[in-house]
Order: structure tokens, then sequence, then C-alpha cells
């Protein structure tokens, strides 16, 4: 790869790196809730907000549709925020699954009277990263910070709540809150991330690292230091093979999580063998 192809791709391996740190952090919280699809819905959820900006007339890339979006994924954190509070029988993963559904046939729906649906359903579904500017790598790499530190800040609040809530809660903390606020700022890293790379690779980001850690590790520190290694190496060769084959970036990267993840899960009883030896 010479040096004109690197200059090339620099803003998207840069975007793609940020994506992948805040993504393998907050992947963490979402499999200890169990609320896989949280990321697909609200993710899901913010294309239906920016497909309807786009059906009234407003550019795909206009600041309307992008705070459009972001309107449309707080709803949804309010609502999950509190479907989770009720004592109703339903399991919130349910609820996240039918949000899904209907924001996705929602968004078909809506995008069906825009012209250039397939092209904005396929940029939705997996983005194009590849054509990513640098103010906006530098704009998503402050959002980011911000909202990174604000979860250091609270990050004991945040892991308890996601690790043992009914705990949480007998102690007198108030779940719906704290769920509001990590829904939120959840929402506004998947708005920005869905704009950029698409909703099924922000999938694989939040989930798949998450997943590799724990392959290997059942506590925090190490699962997120595999997560953000992880990350950031698929996403380096994801972008490689992308120019080596000519494939589409999003599709790539995707694709080769889904085989990193094979390939750590193969290796893992000869490592765990080699340490009990």
């Amino acid at each position: 790869m010479d040096w004109t192809i690197l200059q090339f791709l620099a803003p998207a391996i840069v975007a793609s790196l940020i994506i992948a740190g805040i993504h393998a952090y907050l992947g963490l919280h979402v499999v200890e809730r169990g609320v896989i699809f949280v990321d697909l819905s609200l993710a899901q959820i913010a294309s239906l907000g920016a497909a309807i900006a786009v059906w009234q007339g407003y550019d795909a890339h206009a600041p309307s549709v992008y705070w459009m979006s972001l309107g449309f994924t707080l709803i949804g954190a309010v609502i999950f925020a509190v479907i989770k509070g009720q004592k109703a029988r339903i399991p919130q993963e349910a609820i996240i699954g039918i949000s899904y559904a209907v924001a996705s046939a929602a968004v078909i729906l809506t995008l069906s009277k825009a012209t250039g649906e397939a092209e904005h359903l396929r940029d939705m579904l997996v983005g194009n990263i590849l054509s990513v500017q640098w103010s906006e790598v530098w704009l998503t790499g402050a959002i980011y910070l911000l909202i990174g530190l604000f979860h250091y800040v609270f990050r004991k609040r945040f892991l308890e709540i996601s690790m043992d809530a009914r705990a949480a809660a007998a102690r007198g903390v108030s779940v719906r809150f704290w769920d509001f606020l990590f829904y939120a700022s959840f929402g506004f890293v998947v708005t920005r991330s869905v704009a950029i790379a698409g909703v099924l690779l922000v999938f694989c980001y939040l989930i798949v690292p998450s997943v590799g850690g724990m392959l290997f590790s059942g506590r925090i520190g190490p699962r997120l230091a595999i997560g953000w290694v992880m990350g950031a190496v698929v996403s380096m060769l994801g972008m490689y093979f992308s120019v080596l084959f000519d494939l589409p970036t999003g599709a790539t990267i995707v694709c080769t999580f889904g085989l990193v993840l094979v390939l750590m899960a193969a290796v893992r009883p000869l490592l765990l063998r080699k340490v009990h030896n």
C-alpha cells in the first residue's frame, strides 16, 4: 500500500479507531446488561430520524439530519430506561427487538417516498466510512472524549447498575435515572457512529470486541484491553482487505470481525490448556 493510498485512508483509519475505542467500553455494559440488540435498535431509531429528515427534503449530510436523528435516539433512550423500571413480565430485550423491527420497517416506508432510497438504505446499513473528512473525525473524537470522561467520573455507578441492578436498587440507587443517563450517552455515540460507519459496523464495534474479551477473561480490565486491541487490529485489517480486494469497506470490516472472532474462539482452548499445564 503506497503513501498516496495511506493518505486517502488516514481519516477513515483514525475514525475507525476512535469508534472502536468508545464502543468496546460501552459493549461491556451492553453485554453485562443482557441487552445485546440495544445498539441495533437505537441505531435503527436514529436512522428513522435521519430518513424522515431526508424524506422532508434535507440533504443527507446536513446538520438538520443529525439533530433529527439524535432527537429520535434520545426518545428511544427514555423509552428503554422507563421500560426497565416497570415491573411487567415483558423482558426488556423483547421491547428492544420490537423497536428495532418497527423502526426498520418505518425507515423502509419513509425512504420509499424519497429519491435515491436504495442508496440511502445501503449507507445506513453499511455506511461509507471512506468518505469521512478530518473535520468530522476531530468533532467525533471531541464528542467521544467528553462522553468517555463522563463515564469515567461515574464509572462505579454505571458498572454497579450494569452488573447487578437489583442490588443497586436495594441500596437506594435510582436505577431508572442512571439507566437514562447511560442510554442517553449511548445514544449520542450511536447517532454519531451510525452517520459515519452505518448500522451493521457500529453493532460489530459494540458487541464483537466485548465477546472476544470474554473468551479470555472474566475481569473488566483485561476484557476491555482485549476489546480495544481487537477493535484496532480488525479495523486496520478490514481497511487493508477492502483496498487489496476492492471491496466495500464497511462490509469488509464486519466480515473481518466475524472471522477474527472465530479464530479467537478456536485458539482459546489451546491457550487455556497451556495455562493449566
